[in-house]
């Protein structure tokens, strides 16, 4: 499936920005409507974008537990499957689209984050997509401000989608702790 969003970018012609969904696991059958969230979420993710390139690709993939742990050992060090990951990808030539890069979920670790924090599957998986194509787009959460930024923007998003501030909680936690 795959669909495209646009998003206001600084020039006067909005990007068109192609977005490609793969399910690669037959486990996310069990939430039937996976492929549109994850389009949603990503156009959504887009929109928020200060500057997009003219044209570009974007690829999203819904796998599963082994593939992502062989991808974060690969290319983490970290011998254990992951909810997301993100591979940013590149200008590539000129009069190209640029290729943004990729955005990977695995079914398993996602079902039981969901279950684990009282979500449902469809919020967060919508969660972890607007969080790596946030990454893909150059935002990070390795240093205290970066990720204040990060989770804002994204909880941001997430209000547009209908969907709760996934860090609500751990606001509240931390704002009352001091």
């Amino acid at each position: 499936m795959s669909g495209e969003a646009r998003s206001p970018g600084a020039g006067l012609e909005e990007p068109a920005i192609a977005i490609d969904c793969a399910l690669r696991s037959d486990d996310w059958s069990a939430l039937p409507q996976a492929e549109a969230l994850a389009l949603r979420a990503a156009r959504a993710a887009l929109a928020a974008a200060a500057e997009l390139p003219a044209e570009g690709e974007l690829s999203l993939a819904l796998s599963d537990d082994a593939e992502l742990q062989i991808l974060n050992k690969a290319y983490r060090g970290k011998d254990g499957p992951t909810n997301v990951l993100s591979f940013p990808g590149d200008s590539g030539p000129a009069g190209a689209p640029a290729q943004l890069g990729d955005v990977i979920l695995a079914y398993g670790v996602c079902a039981r984050e969901a279950a684990a924090q009282g979500k449902s599957l469809a919020d967060h998986m919508s969660h972890l997509v607007v969080h790596g194509v946030l990454h893909l787009l150059g935002h990070d959460h390795e240093a205290e401000a970066e990720a204040a930024r990060m989770e804002a923007l994204e909880a941001q998003v997430l209000a547009g989608l209908g969907i709760a501030d996934p860090y609500a909680a751990e606001r509240g936690v931390a704002e009352g702790g001091r």
